[in-house]
């Protein structure tokens, strides 16, 4: 509207409707991005929409877990991120457990692959088979074809058979014969390991590690939350309580989720301390390899989702945090010399985020 041939009611009135647009957009209404055209989410229904529905998933996770709420939340942050999440505990913490139990709280396919040494890469992707009635080859899809993949014990498959998830996981395709094969929506693997056995294990190498969204180290229980583990199964050996999980969440819903932590507010400061955070590992002496840029888009990304979970519009130091550690675990390698001494990856991520001045 050109003000100058404007009444003075008229600019009056202009200036009222500006005012209440610029106060209101910051907690009712979707503001547009000038720069992108990218509309920002800030209502306290879209946040609220996010938030109510992943409570629901963690109330019927909490049916059957005990004491696994923070491993629980970091698992949503993932799924809202589109990451995939590595899993790593003793035997017996409840690694598999976790994992079925939320992919019951999804209404989508689940499947599950136990890696071992013998496996091979077209066992998880597929492989083409001639149709004797046609005379023509046939691609027929592997159970990596799914929404919700479980690949338990990871380590135990060679090389080769891991890195036939590269493409799957970071292009969400499966290139075979020629043809590449898009996969659905969602697309979350979760993939589970043991730290302590080293017999028939095989490291899993670093460009798979990158893979990952999130690394998750899995410990005992405290007391209190074994001794609530035994009230809860003492007349329950066959776990007949994970029956009683329910389906809580449709893909629409999920990507819905999805779309309102994509757009949600972070400041340029909150940016800008990202990428010294990240930065910081590179020129770190007591690291061997810092972390790439994909680390400091997945901070980005699962700091969005968290702070939406945890109800809020926009992200704070605290969210950054919170992933920091989960991010960074399994992108950073220690020196020698730090290795020996007993150092180590959180403990490095720990005095970097305590050294980065946090924004205000």
């Amino acid at each position: 509207m050109n003000e100058e041939n404007n009444t003075p009611e008229e600019n009056k009135a202009e200036n009222f409707r500006l005012e209440n647009e610029s106060s209101i957009g910051k907690e009712n209404i979707n503001v547009a991005s000038e720069t992108e055209g990218i509309q920002l989410p800030q209502t306290s229904d879209e946040v609220h929409f996010v938030m109510n529905t992943l409570e629901r998933v963690k109330h019927e996770l909490k049916k059957v877990l005990v004491g696994q709420d923070e491993v629980a939340e970091m698992l949503l942050t993932a799924l809202l991120s589109n990451g995939h999440v590595l899993l790593e505990g003793v035997p017996g913490v409840a690694k598999t457990l976790l994992v079925k139990l939320t992919s019951k709280t999804l209404d989508c396919d689940f499947s599950r692959i136990q890696f071992t040494p013998d496996l091979m890469p077209s066992d998880i992707i597929g492989t083409s088979i001639l149709n004797m009635k046609t005379a023509e080859f046939e691609f027929r899809k592997g159970p990596i074809f799914s929404n919700f993949i479980l690949i338990d014990e990871i380590n135990r498959a060679p090389a080769k058979t891991q890195a036939a998830l590269f493409e799957v996981m970071e292009e969400r395709q499966v290139t075979a014969d020629n043809y590449t094969h898009q996969m659905g929506y969602p697309l979350f693997v979760i993939a589970t390991q043991n730290p302590v056995e080293q017999e028939g294990t095989y490291k899993l190498p670093e460009a798979q590690l990158d893979r990952f969204l999130f690394k998750l180290k899995l410990g005992y229980p405290s007391l209190e939350d074994e001794t609530q583990i035994l009230e809860r199964f003492k007349n329950d050996f066959g776990q007949k309580k994970v029956d009683k999980v329910n389906t809580v969440l449709s893909v629409d819903d999920l990507k819905k989720c999805s779309d309102i932590v994509e757009n949600l507010h972070i400041s340029s400061e909150l940016i800008q301390y990202i990428a010294k955070l990240v930065n910081s590992t590179r020129n770190n002496g007591d690291l061997y390899l810092g972390a790439s840029p994909r680390a400091s888009l997945a901070i980005l990304k699962s700091s969005k989702a968290l702070a939406a979970i945890r109800g809020r519009a926009f992200v704070t130091p605290e969210d950054i945090r919170s992933v920091a550690s989960p991010v960074l675990n399994h992108r950073i390698l220690l020196s020698a010399e730090k290795e020996l001494e007993g150092k180590t990856t959180e403990d490095v991520i720990n005095e970097l985020t305590a050294k980065i001045e946090v924004p205000r």
